[in-house]
């Protein structure tokens, strides 16, 4: 009996252990829609953390002690790049963590903003980091995720190759789905007004024009200017909807909606998902929310 225990324990060692009984891969994400998408190519084999949590602004994150503990704790730190870290290096250094970092949005093509004398000319000009708001740019996402989780943990590398094929294919239905729905929004109606310019990548890949007082980053109060501009905008070209973000105060968007008399669409969801019980929990209900959103509100 000893034998045979022993002949079944060394065949599951040959085999690799299931993910049950082995040690997960620990994995921090810089924010939650990282982090979704490592547990969707993850799965059971790792455990995953996000640095900026559900339904907060990525753009006001400060690193606490806590923080540099999970980035010395992890085996694997996954992060947007983009400039949309800044704290990253500095953090990094702080905790004296030897974990690869793996830059998700590598291979993106990355959109070039030019300054805008409206605006904080700071926090308009750079690279829009906001590449997620695509579902082409999330296919690089998860191919990149999956060669790091392989490097780190050759052993998973079938698990992390079929389940990001799977997820694939999801991205895949998704990205025909969206257009689909736009397609029924008339052309002369899909411009909208958003708190910030989280949205550039969606409007490039699907055809809708968004407009927001503030830059690529919540960190900075739009100018008066701004603010007027986008006003003239609401009435000459007759946008008729708003659009509040989880992450950003409501208070100016609803301001402008009382001055133009637009009204409020909805709520769209630009760089974190919300708790589990929330609409957007996912990035694929994240994306699939925001359409909706946008077709209810601009007739579609």
């Amino acid at each position: 009996m000893r034998r045979l225990l022993a002949c079944a324990l060394l065949a599951l060692l040959a085999c690799g252990l299931p993910a049950a009984a082995q040690e997960r891969i620990r994995v921090v994400a810089s924010f939650s829609i990282l982090a979704d998408l490592v547990r969707n190519v993850g799965g059971d084999r790792v455990e995953v953390a996000a640095l900026i949590g559900r339904n907060e602004d990525s753009h006001a994150f400060e690193p606490s002690p806590a923080d540099s503990r999970r980035i010395a704790d992890a085996q694997l730190v996954v992060v947007n790049g983009l400039g949309f870290e800044g704290w990253l290096d500095r953090l990094v250094r702080a905790a004296g963590s030897k974990a690869p970092v793996v830059v998700a949005s590598a291979g993106v093509q990355p959109r070039e903003i030019a300054g805008d004398e409206t605006r904080l000319a700071r926090d308009r000009a750079g690279v829009d980091p906001h590449a997620w708001q695509s579902v082409a740019n999330a296919r690089l996402y998860v191919a990149n995720i999956r060669d790091a989780l392989i490097r780190v943990d050759p052993a998973g590398q079938a698990t992390y190759a079929a389940n990001a094929g799977a997820y694939l294919a999801k991205l895949d239905a998704l990205d025909q789905e969206i257009p689909d729905t736009l397609a029924k929004i008339p052309a002369d109606r899909r411009r909208v007004i958003t708190s910030h310019d989280a949205f550039g990548y969606f409007a490039d890949a699907y055809g809708i024009g968004f407009f927001a007082p503030a830059g690529l980053s919540t960190g900075a109060e739009p100018s008066a200017l701004a603010v007027a501009r986008i006003i003239r905008r609401i009435r000459s070209e007759r946008i008729g909807a708003l659009f509040l973000e989880n992450v950003v105060d409501p208070r100016l968007v609803q301001l402008i909606a009382r001055e133009t008399g637009a009204r409020i669409g909805g709520t769209l969801y630009s760089d974190a998902l919300t708790g589990p019980d929330g609409p957007a929990p996912t990035y694929l209900d994240m994306m699939r929310r925001n359409v909706q959103e946008l077709a209810a509100a601009l007739g579609g």
